[in-house]
């Protein structure tokens, strides 16, 4: 940790996201989480990090999904002018290879997030198990009779729980939640609204809490999940209050 970097927000590391994030990483490793870093000689500064893969036992995993004995993976990403040369493959099979002995890798993807999209994944034999839009869940069998992960069931009633008002659903996964939650609670106290921030601690606060596949950050208004998307969760949130 002191020799390498957690890739997000590398750049701002002594914020307070990234800090969340160094403190989570250490607090996962025992669990099974593993984040790899493509390092990349550009010949400027020696060896820098451009990309990363991050993933961790299903039983374990950071994402709304049910896949006891697989490998999810959370975030996989490579950047700049060192796209379109296989490396995001290669990171890729280092995961998979990881995976011997399990079911095998699943991963949830969107286009509509900064989840990967399933492109990279469907070259590599993954095949879609479900889905629960915008979010499709793509797994690689090792094992042919291993059962499909599943998206975790999300009921009305489990979102109508939370009441009325703002429902913020807060981890240290990503380093830029930190910042999108201080952006909710400027909106909250201008237009007066209610505003609960429920912190996810570990697995088991996710299944419980889970009212979306993304499960590390989430919006609810009134019930209703009105963003998920760290970009722009405020202004999505902030059209939700103005529409209410």
């Amino acid at each position: 940790m002191d020799k390498f970097d957690l890739f997000c927000q590398k750049s701002h590391a002594k914020d307070e996201g990234y800090q969340n994030k160094v403190n989570w990483f250490k607090k996962r490793y025992k669990e099974g989480l593993r984040i790899k870093l493509l390092m990349i000689d550009e010949g400027k500064r020696g060896l820098r990090s451009r990309g990363f893969i991050e993933y961790m036992p299903g039983e374990n995993s950071w994402r709304g999904v049910d896949a006891e004995e697989w490998l999810v993976i959370h975030c996989i990403w490579v950047v700049g002018r060192n796209k379109k040369f296989g490396l995001g493959s290669k990171l890729l099979r280092g995961c998979i290879n990881d995976a011997k002995g399990r079911n095998g890798v699943a991963v949830v993807t969107s286009r509509k997030n900064w989840l990967p999209d399933e492109r990279l994944f469907i070259r590599h034999g993954f095949a879609k198990v479900d889905e629960l839009s915008p979010f499709d869940l793509y797994a690689l069998k090792l094992k042919k009779t291993a059962k499909s992960p599943r998206f975790y069931s999300i009921s009305e009633k489990k979102k109508n729980s939370y009441g009325k008002g703002l429902t913020v659903f807060v981890t240290a996964q990503c380093p830029y939640i930190h910042n999108s939650v201080i952006g909710i609670q400027r909106l909250a106290k201008k237009t007066k609204i209610p505003l609960r921030i429920q912190h996810i601690e570990n697995h088991n606060e996710l299944k419980k809490h889970c009212v979306h596949p993304y499960g590390v950050f989430c919006v609810l208004l009134n019930g209703n999940v009105v963003s998920y998307y760290l970009g722009g969760s405020v202004y999505e949130t902030k059209q939700a209050v103005k529409s209410q």
